[in-house]
């Protein structure tokens, strides 16, 4: 919406504040700068507000507004005075409006940093969380306008809105003046502030899926006339599973007297339906949708799944049909699942709906599944299926324009009807968002992750998101800082998810071997070990044991306090006749289902060579399904509740470590009324899973030690979960925070160059000093005179090193001159230099002082625009340069980040006395690592640090060089007010 001539050109409509955003009951609304344009919508939408909430807001009756009145609400300079609204099909719904003030009250501009602020919401949006919505997005604008605190004056009667102030998490001050209540926010976002909004968040996308997998009613809209297509075969699988609500066909096409279809009420469009319609599943024509999503939002439909193709996998003409698509459907409160989507599956005995392509429905169970392919979405469903797995929702998002991965474990982490979430992914739309829920919802409940397109550099078509040019491996160590499990292909994600849903976590890596087959066993042994298990000697069964000793062996196993986990190998038995004798195995499974459920709580896993019959009795069993009693009930009248975490029993794995995040009490607004909701689910949500469940099956061992592999990874990280670590205090006692970002600035000028600048040596190293990373001098040596001079002030013995960027850091190639004890050694070593490799102004010499002997390492920060700040370690040279021998954390590192970054590396034997070298001081090390966590963390204008080479001795460490880049610091969409994305 572009401004009027009324308002001034220096204050251009800020169209940035423009965002979507998702509200308590699972609905969408706009929040946009109000225009001169708004007049009729100001009043039509004052007109109706109760007489209640207008006294509320104005102190007095207070009927209409005065043509002053809407001049004024209307009129804004975006910077002094500025004025929100939140909108529902183009209609206010609610205003929110600051003026600046002086400290005497009276109306004032920069460098005034004081407003006065008001809200007013219509009546029929009150409890919505429409007003809190408004203070986060209010509060963010005031706050790029250098105002730093609000004012607000509201009458001791109207508590609604004294609770959206008090509950928001600023700092705040009250008092009690002239028979109103003074309030005060320092507007400053706090760590209060920042999880009141992530609960609220959490809650609301969570709603928001909530209703689009357990509507009342569905209408499938492109139904054909006909058997066949796309709509008519919705249809029947929607009534095929046995949905519960109700159903409706809908097609513009029908007669005016076709009475049903399928045996549903036919109708040619929504608003013919004439009740209420929660979910829209659409199969028509892409240039058909617009007018479709318009009957849908004009009649109250609740979300849409575009089963359509010709969106943004067609190209950019599609890319901004998607686009118009996304804003249609919002500007009406709705969400979108697709466009190009497979459809929808929830097995809920109070839901039961398949409103997907899949012709059956899975059966109910505990996992739940979320994919942007269809093809690897009918995959997965059949291999769960043929491997005996249930789920408890299903989702195929196609284009996932809208709803997308990170909406569905804001669900699962809830949802009392899922233990285990898999997740095959092509794009991140919003990495650092991705990583902080799977964070939160991994320490409840193991998060699998398949990465798709992992190297092509390029989103698969139709994603149209922000494409991060961060390196696979660092988003694979990303996602395994945040505890979730990614694995390679889809194959590993059934076998991991199989083992997860069914099983109890492992104590630890220990793993017994048993079977009838020695072989096997020690092929199962052999794949333990390069899988980092600690695995038993194989108990060789013999090939004449019977089901009998199976079941006692297993349970010796399980009550074995030495052993974590066990494997099950077994092969077919051999008759006389040398036939083999496959008739035994659901003998065997329930020999083995036996001993698994009487005996202590540890995973067991089976590895089966041509025993089909086996396979299909242990994946009989049903303990995935939902069990029965009203926590599983995820119908329309029910609200998501705590979800048990996946833990195993007797307190294995950690609490959730995510219930600081939740607030302790919802917000309400007066004329704003948000009713309060004072559940905090992360704290109910600790719990325990069966101690024995579906004992998963494999064809091969490496398949089931990779999955336990996996299992065991994610149990230890939960267990770590439950205390996480922290930053010593004794570094705020050695880092000057205020003085390096003085620095910072003048670095950057008044006018800083977009692309940001370099460092130079000496600027890198009083800035790293600011923050106790002492760098050595490196004094420029341009001739030989120069290099003898730089050795007397530094003081023998020297070294003496090109910086030429195509020598730098390589000692291979010679252009590195160590222990130069004396003038004569020195100037030799200048000449051979410069007849070998070129002339001093191509070499660019310098010359330090030598330092003690020690492993030369790597230490590196850098931003990705979608990811955030991430720290990096590697031993110099060949192990991270050509072998890519590096690992990876988020920013801010704790000191238990920091102490993994430097083991998970594969050459880390080094560090720690390999072949009977002393062990360098990793405590330094791990010191050095966490003051540059904190500089970038600190200073987002820092936008990569390299240190290269760090020297750790055995006592102390040395940092030899180092290079630093300033740019503006890039936006944090992740820190401002909920929005939803816009791509």
């Amino acid at each position: 919406m572009e401004p009027t001539p009324e308002q001034s050109p220096h204050h251009a409509y800020p169209d940035h504040w423009e965002a979507d955003v998702v509200l308590r009951d699972g609905g969408t609304a706009r929040v946009r700068p109000i225009t001169t344009d708004d007049a009729e919508r100001l009043v039509s939408f004052y007109e109706q507000v109760s007489d209640e909430s207008k006294y509320y807001r104005f102190f007095a009756p207070y009927p209409r507004l005065s043509a002053r009145d809407v001049h004024r609400f209307t009129h804004h300079d975006y910077v002094d005075r500025v004025g929100l609204a939140v909108t529902v099909g183009g209609e206010f719904i609610a205003t929110v409006r600051y003026d600046r003030i002086d400290d005497r009250g009276r109306p004032a501009s920069a460098p005034a940093d004081e407003a006065e602020v008001a809200f007013l919401v219509q009546d029929a949006h009150q409890g919505r969380g429409v007003a809190s919505a408004l203070l986060e997005h209010i509060a963010a604008v005031a706050r790029e306008r250098g105002i730093r605190r609000f004012a607000a004056e509201v009458l001791p009667a109207n508590n609604k809105m004294i609770k959206v102030f008090r509950d928001a998490g600023f700092t705040q001050q009250r008092s009690f003046e002239d028979g109103s209540v003074h309030l005060t926010l320092d507007l400053e976002p706090t760590a209060e502030s920042l999880a009141v909004q992530r609960a609220r968040e959490q809650r609301a996308e969570a709603r928001s899926v909530q209703r689009l997998l357990a509507p009342g009613s569905v209408a499938v809209i492109g139904v054909g006339r006909a058997p066949g297509g796309v709509g008519r075969t919705v249809l029947r699988n929607l009534l095929g599973s046995g949905f519960t609500g109700r159903t409706y066909a809908v097609n513009t096409s029908f007669a005016d007297d076709l009475g049903t279809v399928e045996g549903v009420p036919a109708h040619r469009s929504v608003g013919g339906i004439g009740e209420q319609v929660d979910l829209a599943v659409v199969a028509v024509p892409a240039d058909r949708v617009p007018e479709v999503v318009a009957d849908c939002g004009e009649h109250g439909v609740q979300g849409i799944v575009v089963l359509s193709a010709g969106y943004a996998e067609r190209g950019a003409e599609g890319r901004e049909r998607q686009r118009e698509l996304v804003r249609q459907a919002r500007s009406y409160g709705m969400r979108i699942i697709g466009p190009n989507a497979f459809g929808i599956i929830n097995t809920s005995e109070s839901v039961r709906l398949n409103a997907s392509l899949a012709p059956e429905s899975p059966k109910a169970g505990r996992i739940g599944l979320f994919t942007q392919s269809g093809a690897i979405g009918i995959a997965l469903l059949s291999g769960l299926h043929r491997r005996g797995a249930g789920l408890s929702a299903f989702i195929s998002a196609g284009n996932r324009a809208d709803v997308s991965g990170n909406d569905f474990l804001q669900y699962w982490y809830e949802d009392q009807g899922t233990d285990v979430a898999l997740l095959y992914l092509e794009s991140l739309g919003n990495p650092r968002k991705f990583t902080r829920l799977a964070r939160r919802t991994a320490a409840v409940k193991p998060v699998v992750v398949v990465k798709g397109a992992r190297h092509s550099g390029t989103n698969p078509p139709g994603h149209a998101v922000p494409v991060s040019r961060i390196p696979d491996a660092t988003v694979s160590a990303l996602m395994r800082q945040a505890g979730v499990i990614r694995v390679d292909t889809v194959t590993e994600m059934v076998d991991v998810g199989l083992l997860l849903a069914g099983q109890p976590l492992p104590d630890g890596p220990r793993v017994a071997i048993l079977g009838n087959s020695e072989s096997l066993g020690l092929l199962t042994y052999d794949a333990c070990l390069a899988e980092g298990l600690r695995p038993r000697p194989p108990r060789d069964l013999t090939t004449e044991a019977s089901p009998r000793d199976f079941r006692r062996a297993l349970a010796e196993a399980l009550a074995d306090r030495t052993c974590d986990a066990v494997i099950v190998t077994a092969i077919p038995w051999v008759g006389e006749n040398g036939e083999a004798l496959t008739g035994e195995g659901e003998v065997l499974a329930a020999a083995l289902r036996e001993a698994a459920t009487t005996g202590p709580a540890k995973p067991v896993a089976v590895v089966h060579v041509e025993m089909g019959g086996l396979a299909q009795a242990l994946a009989a069993a049903t303990s995935t399904a939902n069990q029965p009693g009203p926590a599983n009930q995820t119908g329309p009248a029910d609200r998501p509740g705590p979800h048990p975490a996946a833990a195993a029993p007797q307190a294995r794995t950690s609490s959730p470590a995510a219930s600081a995040a939740t607030p302790p009490g919802r917000s309400g607004a007066g004329a704003a009324t948000d009713s309060a909701d004072t559940t905090d689910s992360a704290d109910a949500t600790d719990g325990t899973r069966p101690s024995a469940g579906r004992i998963p099956a494999y064809p091969a061992a490496e398949r089931a030690v990779r999955a336990l592999a996996e299992v065991v990874k994610y149990a230890q990280w939960r267990r770590h979960a439950a205390a996480p670590g922290k930053v010593p205090e004794f570094l705020d006692e050695t880092i000057d925070e205020h003085a390096t970002a003085g620095l910072i600035e003048t670095l950057l000028g008044p006018d800083p160059d977009p692309r940001g600048r370099p460092l130079t040596h000496d600027e890198a190293r009083e800035l790293l000093a600011g923050y106790g990373v002492p760098v050595r001098p490196a004094l420029p040596a341009p001739d030989p005179e120069a290099a003898v001079a730089a050795a007397a002030e530094l003081g023998y013995p020297v070294a003496l090193k090109t910086t030429a960027p195509h020598l730098r850091h390589r000692a291979d190639l010679g252009g590195v001159r160590l222990d130069l004890v004396n003038e004569n050694a020195l100037r030799r070593a200048y000449d051979e230099l410069t007849e070998l490799l070129g002339t001093p102004a191509e070499l660019r010499p310098v010359v330090q002082a030598m330092v003690p002997r020690g492993v030369d390492t790597v230490v590196r920060a850098s931003i990705d625009a979608a990811a955030g700040a991430v720290l990096s370690f590697g031993l110099a040279g060949a192990p991270s340069e050509l072998l890519g021998d590096t690992a990876h954390r988020l920013v801010p590192a704790t000191d238990r980040d920091v102490a993994e970054l430097i083991r998970s590396i594969r050459a880390a034997p080094v560090l720690f006395g390999w072949r009977g070298a002393a062990p360098a001081d990793t405590a330094a090390l791990e010191e050095l690592l966490l003051r540059v966590s904190r500089l970038v963390d600190d200073h987002p204008e820092v936008v990569s640090v390299a240190l290269e080479p760090v020297v750790v001795a055995t006592q102390g460490l040395t940092v030899l060089g180092a290079t630093v880049r300033l740019a503006p610091p890039p936006a944090r969409s992740d820190l401002g007010p909920r929005r939803l994305p816009s791509y």
